[in-house]
């Protein structure tokens, strides 16, 4: 499809929550190596970016918000940022920018001096900018600080009439799982007001709201750790006639985040294990492709390797790495789970005394009985948290996995008492 670049037909990039210089969590402590190689990922990413915009010949780039990551004090992201937006004015690309609630912490991101193909639109109502030769209007507000929890949509201008109108909005649309509720509004309400496009920020998971008005996110260009799982970029826009054509996803993530579930009901050997893990595993690279993998690994099911894996947790983590290391060599294991269990056998009296031992275990150290010690444990380490830790969130955590996983261990070792003592020889 040939673009002649007038009103009738035009691309545009729609992008949002960059976190520039954002750390990437679970990986910076494995070693200096992984911390060369992920320390750049977002602003690899966002020059990836900005080579998408200037080879797809668009006319303009959208910035829905969280451009930069919370109270920066490097001011040398900034400028990193300034030289991305010149490169831009250089290919004769414009800019429209709103700031999030990350930027709005930031103490800098006002003071930049940005290229003149900038807009980075007011903090106190939102506003229109018109470009004439494409016959389009573009809408937005910025957030002028982090908690903005009024419906800010409802006071965006009206259309223009006979312009291809674009309203920019960092939000959690309809409330969204994980996310705080900034800005609130709804998919029909945003249909409603007569847009052509909306482009969302806040939402780092790319979803299509609604078509015909187009009610998009874009997702973030490089994900920050394992929630963040899967293909991340931006979304390449093509308008024709006032009607939008095309919203075609670009990748546009250096590391990519991958969790996997493997069951392992199949497995009775440690190789028929690790040939599930391989398989598993091998789907995630060609799908990446040559991109570095950082991989959250969980073994389920019920399986007769229950008992080994859980009790030997350093040779196991080795031996996962082993058969990743055999599949490419940059695919980092952020976390290996075992939640495994012991297959279902029928009732047997054991007479013997480690059945004996194994039946108190039962009726005394129950799940709740061990939970209650667990809890006053708890107590004194959580004490000595930081303040702005999420020591709740920890709390229920723990308190909800560990008792029952220490019931499991310890009706293990009394019930495989020759495999316990090899493990330890």
């Amino acid at each position: 499809m040939e673009y002649d670049g007038g009103m009738n037909e035009f691309r545009f990039l729609h992008a949002a929550d960059l976190h520039l210089d954002s750390p990437l969590r679970g990986l910076g402590a494995r070693s200096d190596e992984y911390a060369r190689l992920i320390g750049d990922a977002s602003r690899r990413a966002f020059n990836d970016m900005i080579d998408l915009a200037i080879s797809s010949e668009c006319r303009f780039v959208v910035l829905a918000g969280d451009v930069f990551d919370g109270d920066l004090r490097d001011a040398q992201c900034g400028l990193f940022f300034v030289s991305g937006m010149a490169r831009l004015k250089q290919a004769g690309i414009r800019v429209f920018m709103i700031l999030g609630n990350h930027d709005a912490e930031n103490r800098f991101v006002r003071h930049l001096h940005v290229t003149d193909n900038v807009h980075l639109f007011d903090t106190r109502r939102a506003e229109t900018q018109v470009m004439e030769d494409l016959g389009v209007a573009v809408h937005g507000r910025s957030f002028g600080r982090r908690d903005v929890t009024d419906n800010i949509a409802r006071h965006y201008p009206p259309p223009v009439p006979g312009l291809f109108n674009i309203g920019i909005l960092h939000t959690a649309c309809q409330g969204r799982e994980g996310h705080e509720p900034y800005a609130p509004c709804t998919v029909e309400q945003l249909v409603n007001h007569g847009y052509q496009y909306w482009a969302l920020g806040h939402v780092h998971t790319r979803e299509i709201l609604h078509r015909d008005p187009y009610v998009v996110y874009a997702g973030n260009l490089q994900g920050r750790h394992a929630r963040e799982a899967g293909p991340k970029g931006a979304s390449l826009v093509s308008v024709r006639a006032g009607r939008v054509v095309d919203v075609a996803h670009q990748v546009l993530d250096v590391v990519r985040w991958a969790s996997v579930r493997v069951d392992l009901s199949t497995a009775t050997t440690r190789g028929e294990m690790t040939g599930l893990i391989r398989h598993a595993v091998e789907g995630l690279v060609h799908e990446a492709g040559e991109r570095p993998v950082a991989l959250r690994l969980e073994l389920a099911g019920a399986t007769a390797l229950h008992a080994g894996l859980i009790r030997n947790a350093r040779d196991l983590t080795l031996e996962v790495e082993t058969v990743l290391a055999s599949v490419s060599d940059e695919i980092w294991l952020e976390r290996l789970r075992v939640q495994t269990h012991a297959p279902t056998r029928a009732p047997v009296p054991d007479t013997s005394t480690g059945g004996r031992i194994a039946a108190d275990i039962r009726a005394s150290a129950t799940p709740e009985a061990l939970r209650a010690e667990l809890d006053a444990i708890l107590a004194g380490v959580i004490d000595r948290m930081p303040a702005q830790a999420r020591t709740d969130a920890l709390r229920a955590g723990l308190l909800a996995d560990i008792p029952a996983r220490a019931v499991d261990l310890a009706l293990t070792l009394v019930e495989n008492p020759e495999e316990s003592r090899d493990a330890h020889s």
